[in-house]
């Protein structure tokens, strides 16, 4: 009985100082049940010795071996501890040797910068529109005036229902800057004015002059005021002898469209 008491003790020293090392030697055994060192081979051996009295079978409590063998009777780390040859994880980094995360496929996109826009190419860049009256483009400016004051000092020869037709001071159009362009005759700008103020005009061709011919202004004919009446133009106080389509303007050169009632004698012309 004291024989088998002191073999018991000495392998309960071999497993205490066996333990100790194991502890203070910084891990676990990473070996499974069947490749144990020689040294707890002979521990295990000792304490079946120990309760078996040196023969038969002995008993061996199960082990808990960590590692990668899983051996029987071994346990793996539960996920989140960490053991000898388990690095720690944590929940928000991939396992070692997964392939890379992804980031959301929702999450906002910036668009890439674009280039200015150009002109298709073969075509130049538009420009702005020109100034009519900007310097170099032929036009100038002169002034333009039309009057009906003769019939003033005879209306009782003027069919009544036109005078209201003709203004107090007898001023259709009064003298206005206006402007011309390079190679324009009277009638041209006379024409275009009337029109862009809404003034009543009526002109016909007469071939024997070669020459555009003004019949009436305002709805004032010739003829109105008696057989001598009609319309007459002066330019730069002279009556030139030719019709307003023929009498060609130059810079700043004064128009005068005049109403006659007695072939000119009354606005200073004579028959011209």
């Amino acid at each position: 009985m004291g024989k088998h008491k002191s073999k018991l003790i000495a392998a309960v020293v071999i497993l205490v100082v066996l333990a100790g090392a194991w502890f203070w030697g910084g891990g676990f055994l990473n070996t499974e049940a069947g490749d144990l060192p020689a040294s707890a081979h002979m521990a295990q051996d000792a304490e079946a010795s120990a309760q078996t009295g040196g023969g038969g079978t002995a008993f061996v409590p199960d082990q808990v071996i960590s590692g990668s063998g899983g051996g029987q009777g071994g346990t793996t780390p539960p996920a989140g501890e960490t053991g000898p040859g388990v690095p720690p994880t944590s929940p928000s980094e991939p396992a070692p040797g997964s392939p890379p995360v992804d980031p959301p496929s929702d999450a906002p996109s910036v668009p890439a910068p674009q280039p200015p826009a150009e002109p298709p190419s073969g075509q130049p860049p538009a420009l702005p529109p020109e100034d009519p009256q900007a310097p170099g483009d032929g036009s100038f400016t002169v002034t333009l005036t039309v009057r009906a004051d003769t019939i003033l000092r005879n209306m009782h020869l003027l069919d009544s229902a036109k005078h209201s037709l003709v203004p107090s001071d007898g001023v259709i159009f009064p003298a206005t800057q206006v402007t011309a362009r390079e190679g324009e005759s009277v009638f041209d700008v006379l024409q275009r004015e009337m029109r862009r103020v809404g003034i009543h005009m009526v002109s016909r061709f007469t071939p024997i002059y070669n020459s555009a011919y003004i019949e009436a202004i305002n709805n004032i004919f010739e003829f109105d005021v008696g057989p001598l009446s009609g319309w007459m133009h002066r330019v730069n106080g002279q009556f030139p002898g030719v019709g307003v389509s023929q009498t060609l303007l130059r810079p700043g050169d004064v128009i005068e469209v005049l109403y006659t009632v007695d072939l000119g004698h009354d606005i200073g012309g004579g028959f011209s």
